[in-house]
């Protein structure tokens, strides 16, 4: 499971460390997709093919599922860390979500997200207002 934020840097070839403990998570390979909210995700494969077998139920028939399906896959890309633990993100990745230089990666569960460190710091705080309201509709989800 992947939890908890960390700092980090991307490098000028687009390389950037993983966090140790997402490491063994994640795996020989994995894969970087375009996330919500102009971040990045990022899946072990064992998660990305339960996700990927999850998205082929889609009816392609629904504009909305094709476009989903077109954003999300068009961006994939199987990556492997190298010998120092870096992930090297690929160029139109780091365009979508921003990255230049200062980075957060966080773990979400199934999965870990890389966000530009100033996207993340206004969106962790708006939400963080609302955090209780948002808590009180996962209600309805039985949390």
């Amino acid at each position: 499971m992947f939890m908890g934020e960390y700092q980090h840097t991307v490098d000028e070839k687009g390389r950037m460390i993983i966090p140790a403990k997402f490491r063994e998570e994640l795996g020989e390979t994995f894969v970087l997709t375009r996330g919500l909210d102009k971040c990045i995700f990022g899946y072990p494969m064992n998660e990305w093919e339960v996700l990927e077998e999850k998205m082929k139920t889609l009816p392609f028939t629904k504009k909305d599922a094709r476009a989903f399906t077109r954003f999300f896959f068009s961006g994939a890309t199987e990556c492997q860390l190298d010998k120092q633990g870096r992930v090297n993100i690929a160029g139109t990745l780091r365009q979508y979500a921003g990255l230049e230089k200062e980075c957060v990666v966080i773990g979400v569960s199934n999965r870990l997200e890389i966000w530009n460190k100033s996207v993340w710091e206004e969106y962790f705080n708006a939400s963080e207002e609302s955090f209780s309201e948002i808590a009180e509709s996962m209600m309805d989800f039985d949390l």
